[in-house]
């Protein structure tokens, strides 16, 4: 559930390489997720026509390689839907890519088991579990059926050892589970490290329901609940919470891009590649019908990494916050909530602010762009009086 342990260095890649790629086969999903941000339904013809050829699909894979890409991630919507999985799978295994694969796990068959047994994947399957009963389960999902589907295909992936991880979103159906899926996550053989916890709900990434919209905000965690609940984290790993502090907070500046932009991109499922998994930005989306990876790597992305925010709002606070490193603010948030790439959303500033104050980085009502001497706190992070939570 850790937040900061999931975090990595800035760093930039060599003009031209990409070590990395997502592809998203697909916006199509069997399940109907209550908080989900991108997903279509299954049956929903219009959009599985605009998906992007298979055949197209193995071009772009050729190229990635042809830059370097050691590692693939397929990702969706629910990405095993495509009837042309298992063909690509083992395309980028023969390409010399491992392969990541995001599923909620439902149609994870014995046959693809098995495939996966003759040619591994490399890398953890990653699992998203959404509730550790039936009732729980499928209040998330809307999909009658689907716990039992997916609890089958964990047994497939168990019955032939095939490494997985899980992930968990905190939603109301769920919250009284996180504590037993915890525990459950940690007799899991290949998890090595505390299962991705996820707490901020984005909207919807392409901004296209504000019915979506408004009951995914309906969902979202109590920030003051999520700061007791931090405060217990960062005090059962002080030494590496006390080290990513010094390492990762400090203000951003008026960059908006203080990351490996476009270092790590994703082709959606209809062709147009993305600087992240995150953003559906136009304005930040380049067209690969019309240019090339390198194209993108070298000239498209470069350019907009220096792009700065114009927004006074954001100059005042986000710029100036020291608290980045435990805050989501970015971008792909600024975008989906406000159709801008510059502006404040307060949901998960919210959260920042409230990790810092219970671990003692800031007094009540405090703001972290107000906060003159955070360079001293953080040194002396942990002698610091904590609230009492």
């Amino acid at each position: 559930m850790s937040r900061y342990v999931s975090r990595t260095s800035r760093w930039t890649l060599p003009r031209g390489k990409l070590p990395t790629l997502d592809i998203e086969l697909t916006e199509r999903c069997d399940n109907c997720c209550i908080h989900c941000c991108i997903s279509q339904p299954i049956d929903d013809h219009a959009v599985q026509a605009q998906e992007l050829p298979s055949i197209r699909i193995r071009r772009l894979l050729e190229e990635a390689a042809l830059l370097g890409c050691l590692q693939v991630r397929f990702t969706g919507g629910e990405p095993l839907l495509r009837e042309e999985f298992r063909d690509l799978y083992i395309y980028a295994r023969r390409l010399g890519m491992r392969v990541m694969l995001f599923t909620n796990a439902r149609r994870i068959t014995r046959g693809l088991a098995d495939l996966f047994t003759r040619v591994p994947p490399l890398v953890p399957i990653e699992v998203s579990v959404y509730g550790m009963t039936r009732s729980s389960y499928e209040a998330v999902t809307r999909a009658p059926g689907s716990h039992a589907e997916f609890q089958r295909g964990l047994s497939e992936l168990d019955r032939q050892q095939i490494p997985y991880v899980v992930k968990w979103v905190v939603l109301p159906p769920n919250l009284d589970e996180l504590e037993v899926f915890q525990t459950w996550a940690g007799t899991i053989p290949w998890m090595t490290q505390p299962p991705n916890v996820n707490l901020a709900l984005q909207l919807r990434s392409r901004r296209d329901s504000e019915e979506r919209n408004q009951l995914i905000a309906g969902l979202r965690f109590d920030p003051k609940r999520w700061g007791t609940i931090f405060a217990g984290e960062a005090n059962a790993k002080k030494l590496e919470f006390h080290d990513f502090c010094r390492r990762f907070l400090g203000p951003q500046g008026n960059r908006l891009f203080d990351c490996g932009f476009g270092d790590t991109p994703c082709v959606d499922a209809y062709g147009r590649l993305q600087p992240c998994l995150s953003i559906r930005a136009p304005e930040l989306t380049y067209d690969l019908d019309q240019g090339t990876f390198v194209e993108a790597l070298t000239e498209f992305f470069p350019a907009l990494r220096e792009v700065k925010a114009v927004n006074p709002d954001y100059r005042q606070r986000c710029a100036r916050c020291f608290l980045k490193g435990l805050c989501d603010q970015c971008p792909a948030w600024s975008w989906t909530e406000h159709g801008t790439l510059d502006t404040p959303v307060d949901h998960i500033c919210e959260l920042a602010h409230e990790q810092a104050r219970a671990i003692g980085l800031l007094i009540d009502k405090e703001k972290g762009w107000e906060t003159a001497d955070w360079k001293n706190r953080i040194q002396n992070l942990g002698k610091l009086e904590k609230r009492d939570i």
